[in-house]
């Protein structure tokens, strides 16, 4: 022998120390996590229905992760208390932050008193002046097909250039004076409840028929009078929802699909009414089986109910919310860049997100919220 190793043994022989050096030298200890500062800290209730260092933690990566865009409010409800509530810079709990479209399942709940009045039915025409004329097929049209978003009405909620979406043009271009009467314009594309397509013209056409319902009047302050009078005794006076400011257009028509505003606060108080299945305090302001058809899916989508997003398989990667990491039954009032008011009752969770994130920041936003909702076990 020589004394020297073959060399296939000699790389064997130092295999070892080479992976060593690896472990030691390319990976290393994970990184230390940045100490939480003392606002972080004092968000979260020391009674958090989780550990709360960790619901502490969570948050405060929803407010510093810079891919995950501004978040400006984060408040949790557990079991019907505050545990956790925190505000970006310049915000505070007096802040009425914009709705988009989390405004349809408020409107969604005031059809629904309407209906529990007497005064609107789910499987019947619509009182639409323009569809009614004899030969009209969008007399057809159902109030439970509306509200269900499968009406099959020409909207296009988003447009490539987006001038051209119906949203758009409803909203700051050609319809924006009368917005219904450019939304029931619209032609049929498809039969009516034949197919689902998401669209804040036929929200507004929903306000519209609130309107009809309540006052016989055309003048638009007579018509923006009844219905917010009609909102705030019925439902946000008895919620508790003082913060919370509608607007309409100028024919007096609420924008029931994309603008009211209100505190963070507020809208967490609209969340756990929906929680207690449209009770507040004992009150039941709408009937449960209202509620129960809001977060049931269409026979058009599993992801959609009434008015309301449905957190249910769809086998969509691009599903807006995360029906791997929270139960079936969890449901969401979401609005444009980021809003989310998430309700999981059998968690006991409200959850509140508002802020401003890209199509790009919301996905990994969305997954932090999910973080959050894992703390809490059903119950």
């Amino acid at each position: 022998m020589t004394g020297r190793f073959p060399a296939h043994i000699a790389r064997i022989a130092l295999l070892p120390a080479l992976l060593l050096a690896g472990i030691s030298g390319c990976s290393g200890p994970p990184p230390a996590e940045h100490p939480l500062s003392e606002d972080a800290l004092k968000a979260v209730s020391d009674d958090a229905g989780a550990p709360s260092d960790v619901v502490a933690r969570q948050i405060d990566d929803l407010f510093s992760k810079p891919a995950l865009g501004e978040t400006r409010s984060l408040l949790v409800y557990h079991n019907g208390a505050i545990v956790a509530e925190r505000y970006g810079e310049g915000y505070d709990e007096n802040t009425r932050l914009i709705s988009w479209s989390m405004a349809k399942t408020i409107t969604a709940v005031m059809i629904g008193m309407l209906v529990s009045d007497g005064r609107l039915r789910l499987d019947e025409s619509v009182p639409e002046p323009r569809w009614n004329r004899p030969g009209d097929p969008r007399a057809e049209i159902t109030l439970r097909q509306l509200l269900q978003m499968r009406a099959g009405l020409r909207h296009t909620e988003a447009g490539d250039p987006p001038y051209e979406s119906s949203e758009v043009r409803m909203l700051f271009m050609d319809g924006r004076d009368d917005m219904a009467d450019w939304a029931t314009s619209q032609p049929l594309e498809a039969e009516p409840g034949a197919k689902f397509e998401y669209s804040s013209n036929t929200t507004v056409i929903l306000a519209d028929i609130a309107a009809r319902v309540l006052t016989d009047s055309s003048d638009p302050d007579i018509r923006r009078t009844a219905v917010d009078t009609y909102l705030r005794t019925r439902l946000f006076g008895p919620i508790g929802m003082d913060s919370m400011v509608p607007e309409y257009d100028a024919n007096g028509t609420l924008i029931g699909g994309s603008l009211m505003h209100a505190t963070a606060r507020d809208w967490g108080k609209f969340g756990e009414f929906l929680r207690n299945g449209g009770s507040v305090r004992g009150a039941q302001l709408i009937p449960r089986k209202w509620i129960d058809f809001m977060t049931t899916p269409s026979p058009r989508s599993p992801h959609y109910g009434g008015q309301t997003w449905l957190n249910r398989p769809t086998g969509d990667d691009q599903h807006p919310l995360f029906p791997n990491r929270a139960p079936d039954n969890m449901f969401a009032a979401i609005g444009h860049m980021g809003q989310y008011v998430l309700v999981s009752p059998s968690q006991g969770l409200t959850i509140v997100r508002l802020g401003h994130s890209t199509s790009e920041e919301r996905p990994p936003m969305l997954q932090e919220l999910a973080d959050i909702m894992e703390l809490y076990p059903e119950r």
